[in-house]
């Protein structure tokens, strides 16, 4: 871990010897052309990831440098990037929202990354990386037949680090979220989710509370960007939290998260779908209704009955997530996170023994060394294309979190098989 460390901070300080001068491109392009303040937050953070993890940042250490250089930039007057009011704009609550230049401010948040990352190298032994999270995730997305691409994923096992969480108990966060109608939902979810629930000051108290408010916050968030650029997508979302050994799952929609224990598949959640009993009592109660066109809608135009967005069909559309708990207790194999694209085409009985077929194959009967984990990444591949070959043609995204190596796993099946 440490002579990786090195390397990668060889190589940038030779790549960026100093700041970026003014007028110079980005290395990385800006999310947006306009953020909030409480937006630059998540739109920092993930510039810097980007930027990190494209020169092979180990992720431990890409999360300290990213949260330092946030911590900074937060330090200084931002007031110069602030936008000037667009003329014809005379309702009140824009006047309201301050917003920056994203490409300017982006600027001073680089050149402090660059900053930290000089200094850091320089003084290697004062900043050590933090020991690698044992968690190994294994990730694949197609596009399929759709058009374009709208789902989005994050896995954090840094979570804590990223966020500057001060905390004795490690968390680590792991989201997938299904877009609809453009990808720009999913995208903000995406950026903005995490840095959401570490805001929240009942996420060590009430964890459920937490990420169920962390969801609300993000949709709020989302509608004034939403309204200011004329967006009008939305999309659905599942977000998996493991600190101090509990899983908790927060969703909006269809997309799932499932839990294998003992090679036995456990249900974590039910997943909110417009012909769901109390989802279609709560969207009818509203004066709304469920009609069949194709598949089943809300008020005939969304198939899903909450997401964050969707605002012309809120509050039939809701935006509350529900969440569920449950206690590690040391005989998992893994946590799958995927979206209806997968699920719409495999049953969650069968996700154990593909993930047991897809292992064998990607690593066979040798002994697995830690420093083969690498082969679990073709776990989730497999698992996409049997969704595909069962006939799913929308957007798939799979994310496997092993909660144990994968030569225990092997070792498990090999002597007491996978029950489908």
């Amino acid at each position: 871990m440490e002579e990786e460390a090195r390397s990668f901070l060889g190589r940038f300080v030779e790549e960026f010897p100093a700041a970026l001068e003014e007028g110079t491109p980005l290395p990385v392009s800006p999310l947006s052309r306009r953020v909030t303040l409480e937006e630059l937050h998540g739109e920092s953070l993930e510039l810097g990831r980007r930027l990190l993890a494209a020169r092979g940042a180990p992720a431990g250490l890409s999360a300290l440098l990213c949260q330092a250089a946030l911590s900074q930039l937060l330090q200084n007057d931002l007031s110069p990037f602030h936008c000037a009011q667009e003329a014809g704009n005379n309702q009140e609550e824009e006047q309201e929202v301050v917003l920056l230049e994203s490409e300017a401010v982006q600027r001073v948040f680089l050149n402090k990354l660059i900053e930290v990352t000089l200094a850091w190298s320089q003084d290697f032994s004062k900043h050590p990386p933090p020991p690698s999270q044992f968690l190994h995730c294994s990730v694949h997305t197609i596009k399929n037949t759709r058009r374009k691409m709208e789902d989005k994923h994050l896995a954090l096992a840094e979570f804590n680090q990223l966020l500057g969480i001060q905390s004795q108990d490690d968390s680590a966060y792991y989201a997938v979220f299904d877009g609809h109608g453009g990808v720009d939902a999913a995208t903000y979810a995406a950026t903005h989710l995490h840095v959401a629930l570490s805001k929240q000051e009942s996420l060590q108290s009430d964890t459920g509370l937490a990420l169920k408010m962390a969801f609300k916050l993000t949709d709020d968030m989302f509608r004034g960007k939403a309204k200011r650029e004329r967006l009008r997508s939305g999309t659905t979302g599942v977000v998996v939290l493991i600190q101090r050994q509990e899983l908790f799952v927060a969703w909006l929609g269809d997309s799932q998260a499932m839990l294998v224990r003992g090679g036995q598949a456990v249900t974590l959640m039910d997943p909110h779908k417009p012909d769901r009993e109390d989802e279609k009592k709560r969207v009818e109660d509203l004066g709304g209704c469920i009609t069949f066109m194709g598949c089943w809608r809300v008020n005939g135009t969304y198939a899903v009955s909450r997401a964050i967005g969707d605002f012309d069909q809120k509050p039939y559309v809701s935006g509350d997530a529900d969440c569920s708990t449950t206690q590690l207790l040391g005989d998992e194999d893994y946590v799958l996170l995927a979206c209806d694209g997968f699920f719409d085409a495999v049953e969650p009985s069968e996700v154990p023994h593909l993930v047991q077929e897809a292992l064998r194959q990607s690593v066979g009967d040798a002994p697995l060394d830690p420093s083969e984990d690498d082969a679990g990444l073709k776990v989730a591949q497999q698992l996409v294309c049997h969704a595909k070959e069962g006939g799913s043609s929308d957007n798939i995204t799979v994310m496997l979190v092993f909660l144990r190596p994968l030569k225990q796993l092997l070792a498990q099946n090999s002597t007491t098989g996978t029950q489908q």
